[in-house]
């Protein structure tokens, strides 16, 4: 079986570093145009050095704040005029951590901005353009946390379960037009964001970080962390024609740590 995204457009979002680094790099690898989507414009251009070009394929870079919201909405929708997406991935840095008692109205309202609002935005600019050409792939980077809450991400356990309930709403309204809608549900993965989550529990409980690390990987059944590469392999299989009858969806993807069904 071989994956093959040849005059495909693929836009990335939060590519610069871990899951969508590897994503973005996975989709260039099978022959897409990338489009990476981030804040730093230093790292942006050295993830752009790295993507697969054999195909002679042309990637580019957009510089976006997520957390300035209507920045994201000016900048996004400026460059989609222009720039036709046939896949998409939504992902972005998670929120603060935090227990539910510890966070006020004005925290979750920046949570939403920053993991709804820019997700809902996006995917209703690229749908246009989709249902024309009668083909479409939507990605989102969500969170085992949809199922199961993580204890002290109350903003993050709170906002993905009401962006997966609003992708599955928009999978069977987009379902006619061959574009699928799937979120993916992240389990422990060794990335930036893993690192930082397991600093904050180290100092919250004083004990060392390999501790948290050891106790984390104990709860896993495959007794390690994911790979980025891994979770790139199943984006890219969902965004083939391949996972075509595959919409609607919510797959963990956390070496079966999930004691839900």
């Amino acid at each position: 079986m071989k994956i093959s995204f040849e005059h495909k457009n693929a836009l990335v979002g939060g590519s610069t570093q871990g899951l969508g680094k590897a994503i973005a790099i996975q989709l260039a690898e099978c022959g897409a145009n990338v489009t990476l989507l981030a804040r730093n414009e230093a790292k942006l251009k050295k993830v752009l050095k790295e993507l697969n070009t054999d195909s002679g394929q042309k990637h580019n870079y957009v510089e976006v704040d997520f957390y300035n919201l209507e920045d994201f909405k000016k900048t996004v929708s400026g460059f989609l005029k222009n720039h036709p997406v046939h896949i998409l991935v939504n992902n972005t840095n998670g929120p603060e951590a935090g227990g539910v008692l510890e966070k006020n109205l004005p925290d979750y309202q920046k949570a939403f901005d920053l993991l709804f609002q820019t997700v809902c935005f996006t995917t209703l600019e690229v749908l246009p353009g989709m249902q024309k050409n009668k083909f479409g792939r939507i990605i989102n980077v969500s969170s085992l946390s949809v199922k199961e809450p993580i204890q002290n991400l109350a903003l993050s356990n709170t906002i993905r379960v009401a962006l997966t309930s609003w992708a599955k709403a928009l999978s069977t309204e987009v379902a006619k037009d061959n574009i699928t809608v799937n979120s993916i549900l992240t389990g422990n993965f060794d990335t930036e964001r893993l690192n930082h989550l397991i600093a904050l529990q180290a100092k919250a409980k004083n004990v060392s970080e390999e501790e948290i690390r050891e106790s984390r990987i104990a709860a896993i059944p495959m007794k390690r962390f994911g790979r980025p590469v891994e979770y790139a392999y199943l984006a890219a299989f969902l965004a083939s024609d391949y996972a075509s009858y595959i919409t609607g969806t919510n797959i963990p993807i956390d070496g079966g740590l999930l004691k839900s069904l």
